[in-house]
């Protein structure tokens, strides 16, 4: 751990930090030695979060640091927020799949949250998240998945999608160590509790923001499949040997039960995207489990004015 310049982060690996960031994480990744040197930032934390990643940069890498890239797991808002503000710093490279491109270079929206499913806080809040797509233009670049990255030659970047079309994780053989986005996360994603409070529980990836359930299986599947000893997702705390290998197994062999919502708009309706972007969204189906949500979002927005008011 660091309380330098305020900034606490934790060790994820020989190599490896991350940072939480209100309730999404970031990591650093530092090439080893005899390798090209440099690190990597994967992932871009919420808005208005950039002074907090450049805070932790410099107190890993010292004063004026600045990665030699920057990977994008997925490009949802909560995990490119800073991203603009940061480029602004740092003229690197930006990395994502080809089928993540659309919705960082202005072509293509995500199709809509559900957040009638998961029965949290975190799945209301949802309809407020970043919708549109950034702009970056040519200063994103697609991940060939053959040759990997050039800035981070030992990781192995693998495409899991299902919580987006180009999602991808990345693991390093070496140690089994695996940084796996939103693919599968290590916390109740759609629970606040759980999440500002970095209570550890495997989970399958946020519900009220995946659309095919079935690439997300098959992904949780191939990342069970690579026996990781140590694991770090976007939400959630660090989990390591015996403890993450079994409830990981465990998830992939019952992800039907544990992770897909027993109902919802993309549940046995997936929404469809290429490289161009989302081209097929299914129609939202009105339920009893949304006129409750709607009920609970309505309290949750009366609650907020109230107390704003009264201040």
């Amino acid at each position: 751990m660091s309380y330098n310049k305020n900034v606490k982060y934790f060790q994820v690996a020989q190599g490896v930090w991350g940072m939480k960031i209100y309730f999404v994480n970031v990591y650093m990744i530092a090439n080893r030695r005899g390798f090209p040197k440099g690190w990597v930032l994967v992932d871009a934390g919420v808005q208005g979060s950039a002074d907090k990643v450049i805070a932790m940069a410099e107190s890993i890498f010292g004063a004026g640091t600045k990665p030699t890239a920057i990977v994008l797991t997925h490009a949802h808002s909560d995990h490119t927020g800073a991203l603009e503000d940061l480029l602004k710093r740092w003229d690197v490279p930006v990395y994502a799949h080809a089928f993540e491109l659309p919705y960082l270079n202005g072509k293509s929206s995500y199709p809509p949250a559900d957040f009638t499913v998961g029965g949290g806080i975190m799945s209301l809040m949802s309809v407020f998240f970043r919708k549109t797509p950034l702009k970056l233009g040519n200063k994103v670049k697609a991940i060939d998945l053959e040759q990997g990255i050039p800035e981070l030659p030992e990781w192995k970047i693998i495409h899991t999608p299902g919580h987006t079309p180009g999602h991808v994780s990345l693991f390093l053989p070496l140690n089994t160590t695996l940084i796996a986005g939103d693919a599968f996360v290590t916390t109740k994603p759609e629970s606040a509790v759980y999440v500002l409070n970095g209570i550890k529980h495997i989970s399958g990836p946020p519900m009220y923001l995946t659309p095919d359930w079935a690439a997300a299986k098959a992904s949780v599947q191939k990342l069970s499949d690579l026996q990781p000893r140590i694991a770090a997702t976007g939400h959630g705390p660090v989990m390591r040997g015996r403890e993450l290998q079994e409830e990981l197994k465990k998830l992939a062999d019952n992800f039907d039960k544990l992770a897909v919502p027993t109902g919802g708009r993309y549940v046995g309706h997936s929404a469809e995207a290429d490289e161009t972007g989302t081209y097929y969204v299914p129609a939202f189906r009105s339920t009893t489990k949304f006129k409750v949500a709607i009920g609970l979002a309505g309290a949750l927005a009366g609650f907020a004015v109230t107390r704003a008011l009264t201040k």
